[in-house]
Parts: C-alpha cells; structure tokens; sequence
C-alpha cells in the first residue's frame, strides 16, 4: 500500500502504523492527522477513496472527506459550549427556558448540561423515525420534545447515539436562530480554516467517498477484539435500550445518498478530512498557525470535566462523558487522562489532549462494527504516545 503525506521527524511511528492499518487491519481507504502545538506533524492519507469500488479505484487524495458518524457530537458540543462562553446560554438552567415545549412528559427539570453528558434520559423514540423524517428538524424536536424519559434525568446516563441529534440542533436553533449546521459553518469552521460540515453542501458532494461495512481481519497477528457476551446480547435484544437508542431511525439511511449527506444530524452525519477534524480541535485548545483559538482555558476545563461515569445505559460498558465529550477510559482509550473527544461508530475518532498540546483526527471509509475502540485508531494512537515518549 502506498501512504501519501507527511510526518514531522519523531513522528514515523504514526505512518508505521497507519501502513499496518492496511495491510493487517482491513483499511480500504483512510486518513490521519495531527497537530501539535498549533501546527501540523502528521498528515497522510492511502486507499481507495470509495468502498465498493463504485467510481472504480480512484484512489484516496488529500482532501478526500468522509461520513464521521458520532465523531460529529464533538463539533456539536462546541457549538453549546462556545454559546455559553458567549453568555448566551446557561449550563445549570432547564431546558425548558429556551425551549418550552420540551418540559412535556416529566423533563420540565432536565438542565442544559444534562443534555451534553447523555443524563436526559432520552436516548430512545417511542415511535422510530424514518429517515426522511429525521432529516426534519422540526419532527425531530416534537419528537424528543413530546418523548417521556426512560429515567428520572440527571439521576443516570446512557448513550443519546441518535437523539442527541434533534436534542442540541433544536437548542441551538431556539437560541440564536439559526441552524446547528450554519452556526458551525459561520463560528467554527470558518474562523479555524476546518473541512468539516454538518450539512453537506452540493459543492463538496464530489469530495466524499462511499462508504461500507468491513469484518475484523482473519489475519494471524491482526488485533482482534471480542466484545463482551452482556454487550452482544444488548445489541440482539430488539427490547434494549441499547438496540432502541441506535433505531431512533429506523430503517437505517443509506450513507452514500447525497440526499443524507445535505441532511444536518449532529449526532451522526457530519463530513470531515481527517485535517478538519484534528484542525477544530487543535482550534479548541490553542491557536492553530497563529489564527484564531475558539476556547478560552476556562471552557476547555468546562469540556473534559467529568459529568457522567461508570455502567452506561445504553452502551453498556462503563463510559465517561464530559460535556458533550467522551474522556479517556477503558471503553474509548485516548491519549491521557486528559484528553476529550469523540469516536464515530465504525471507525472515525477525533480529540484534543491540552497536556500534550496534540489534536487527532482519523477518517476511513471502511466501517466496523466497534462504537468506541476501534483497533486502527487505536493503533494510531499509540503511535503518536510512542512519538511523544
């Protein structure tokens, strides 16, 4: 396989892996960068930009972008997080106060900040939403609006995989009157010079490749990973709430529909590079090639500090979730304790470590079914540990 890109001298050990990715782990076609300090040590990209072959083998070039699933809940998170640093909204109050209709079915206490940390106890629909439906901002938010919590919120947490989408675009629109997707266009990725959408436009439609389904390599020294008998039972278990939380849509959309794409669903469906994705965060933490920094130090504390911990409802492994971040732990290993970020189901994973000064971002359009650890970001990640050891 032949990697493209560059790495800054200490930082071989991420192209090692990223060539071991392809040839032990499976990868199709896939990139990876990072930052450190502001600036950019790794950027490289190989494969076949689209899964199945569909435009033949075009390969993978620089600026190819992807579909990052859950990954997309770290820039959405931003968005709630820059408007409170902004003093336009405020983590400790009721929903309710910026969005009425939202104290239906006993969530008239459920605060802001109980939303960001999956403490609102709504992971699931009642009634499932088609896809189209979904894509309606406004059926989303009746939806979770009128939905009765499946515990008392604040009091627990599990994994909004799918609600989370109408949950923070409806707040964010109740707020400032635009879409989630234009705020994240205008506030975000703009000033940081980030190639990411939530609302894919149809001048970037041709950088996108298609995505698919891979298995976990046979391949004698490949990592495998087996997950644990209470974690598959859940995910059959057509009752769990695991199963209901990730059928809030349901059938599932097709992911290559350009339709789905221009969609804006902040818990799902964002398109990035793997460079806008290590470029926001690099852009959170501190300032990027001397351009602008989005959060102060007091709102990077705000992200990472602990909200949630322990057995997730949903998940069912033990998760840990600042505001609107997944942090390091056993079910989503990052750099360091320090760190704060989001995987996508599949593969995607993207997060910031202060300590280190170091932002990460990873894109494949080979998709697992791992929600958390995937074992080609992970390998990557501890090539960039062995870079900074």
């Amino acid at each position: 396989m032949d990697v493209h890109g560059t790495v800054a001298e200490g930082f071989e050990p991420v192209r090692d892996a990223f060539a071991s990715n392809f040839e032990l782990l499976g990868d199709r076609g896939a990139a990876v960068a990072v930052y450190r300090d502001g600036h950019r040590v790794v950027d490289l990209w190989g494969g076949t930009r689209d899964f199945d072959g569909a435009a033949g083998d075009a390969p993978w070039e620089h600026g190819t972008a992807q579909i990052v699933r859950s990954a997309t809940k770290g820039v959405a998170a931003a968005v709630l997080l820059l408007l409170h640093q902004r003093g336009e909204l405020d983590l400790d109050a009721p929903v309710g106060e910026y969005w009425p209709e939202y104290k239906a079915a006993g969530k008239e206490r459920t605060l802001v900040r109980q939303l960001l940390s999956h403490r609102a106890g709504v992971p699931v629909l009642d009634r499932p939403l088609t896809p189209a439906e979904a894509a309606d901002p406004d059926l989303g938010a009746a939806a979770v609006a009128a939905q009765a919590p499946v515990w008392e919120p604040g009091t627990d947490h599990g994994y909004h995989a799918q609600t989370y989408s109408w949950l923070t675009g409806e707040l964010v629109r109740r707020v400032t009157g635009r879409t989630i997707g234009e705020w994240i266009a205008d506030e975000i990725a703009g000033p940081a010079g980030a190639e990411l959408w939530l609302g894919l436009p149809t001048a970037q439609q041709a950088r996108v490749g298609r995505v698919g389904p891979v298995e976990s390599p046979a391949t004698a020294g490949a990592l495998r990973t087996r997950p644990k008998r209470a974690v598959s039972e859940a995910y059959a278990d057509p009752g769990s709430l695991t199963r209901r939380a990730f059928g809030a849509i349901s059938p599932l959309p097709d992911e290559n529909d350009p339709a789905y794409r221009a969609a804006a669903l902040p818990a799902s469906n964002g398109v990035a590079t793997a460079d806008g994705l290590a470029r926001f965060y690099a852009s959170l933490i501190g300032e990027v090639d001397g351009g602008r920094r989005l959060f102060t130090p007091q709102t990077v504390e705000l992200a990472r500090a602990e909200q949630s911990a322990g057995a997730d409802r949903v998940l069912v492994v033990a998760t840990r979730f600042g505001l609107g971040y997944m942090l390091h732990g056993s079910a989503s290993p990052l750099l360091s304790p320090g760190s704060f970020g989001h995987p996508g189901r599949g593969g995607a994973l993207a997060f910031a470590d202060p300590g280190a000064g170091i932002a990460f971002g990873y894109v494949t359009n080979g998709f697992r079914k791992s929600v958390t650890a995937d074992p080609r970001a992970q390998a990557l990640v501890r090539a960039v540990r062995a870079a900074l050891s």
